[in-house]
C-alpha cells in the first residue's frame, strides 16, 4: 500500500495541487504506455485484458478499431459516474482518449508473431507495463480514468469491497465480451491476478504527495487499481 496517499481532489483543485509541469508528463507517458500494454496483449494473441474482452467483442459486430471500441466505452462509462458523483479530472478526459489512441497506434506498427515463443513475452510484457502505467497515472493525481472511477464510485455506493467490486465488473464485461466473440484466453487470467499486485507494488515509486500541500483528506479507497482504461 503506497505510504503517501491519494487526495481526493475535484478537478480544479488538481491543476492548483503544485507540481503540475511534473504530473502531466507523468499523466501523459503513463496513458501512453497504458495503450502500448493493451496493443502488446492483443499482439501476443494469448487473452486480453477483461475490457478488452469487450472491446474486441464489440469490434466484430461494429466497423470500429480496438482503440476506438476503447474510447467509446470510455465515455459509456463515464455517463454512469452522474449517479455516482465521482470526481472527474483532466486525467479522467484524457485517459478516455489517449489510450485508445496508443493501442492503435501500436497496432498499426507491428504485427503480430505466429510463433508462440514470441508471443508469450508479448503477453507478459503487455501485463507488466500496464502495472507500471497505472503507477504512473494514478500517480500523477490528475484523475482516474473511467473504468478505476465506476469501481470506486460503486464501492462507495455499496459498502463493498473494491475487490469484490471491480471481480463483478469485470466478470460482467468478460461475459459480455465472450457473448459478442471476444478474445478470452490465459493472459485474461493471468491479467486479472497480477496486474493490481503489479500496480500497487510500483504506485509508492510514482505516487505524488499532494495532500499536505492540498489541504485535504486523502482518498484510499482505491488501494489495488484495476484499469486506468
Amino acid at each position: 500500500m503506497p505510504t503517501t496517499p491519494l487526495a481526493d481532489l475535484g478537478p480544479i483543485a488538481q491543476l492548483r495541487a503544485g507540481r503540475l509541469p511534473r504530473r502531466l508528463v507523468q499523466l501523459y507517458v503513463g496513458l501512453w504506455l497504458y495503450g502500448v500494454s493493451l496493443a502488446l496483449m492483443v499482439l501476443g494473441a494469448i487473452g486480453l485484458a477483461p475490457w478488452d474482452v469487450l472491446h474486441s467483442g464489440v469490434t466484430k459486430h461494429v466497423p470500429i478499431t480496438l482503440g476506438q471500441a476503447v474510447i467509446v466505452f470510455s465515455f459509456v462509462v463515464l455517463l454512469l459516474w452522474i449517479p455516482l458523483r465521482e470526481k472527474p479530472g483532466l486525467g479522467t478526459v484524457s485517459n478516455a482518449l489517449v489510450v485508445g489512441i496508443a493501442a492503435d497506434t501500436t497496432l498499426a506498427m507491428f504485427d503480430a508473431p505466429d510463433a508462440l515463443l514470441a508471443r508469450i513475452p508479448l503477453m507478459v510484457g503487455g501485463i507488466v507495463l500496464c502495472g507500471f502505467a497505472t503507477a504512473l497515472y494514478i500517480g500523477a493525481q490528475l484523475g482516474r480514468g473511467p473504468r478505476d472511477g465506476l469501481m470506486t464510485g460503486l464501492a462507495r455506493r455499496t459498502g463493498l469491497s473494491i475487490r469484490l467490486v471491480r471481480t463483478g465488473i469485470e466478470v460482467t464485461v468478460v461475459l459480455i465480451g465472450l457473448a459478442l466473440g471476444g478474445t478470452l484466453g490465459i493472459g485474461t487470467i493471468a491479467y486479472a491476478l497480477t496486474i493490481g499486485p503489479i500496480a500497487q507494488w510500483m504506485m509508492p515509486w510514482f505516487l505524488v504527495d499532494l495532500a499536505p500541500r492540498a489541504g485535504v483528506a486523502p482518498d484510499r479507497s482505491l488501494i489495488c487499481p484495476a484499469e486506468p482504461a
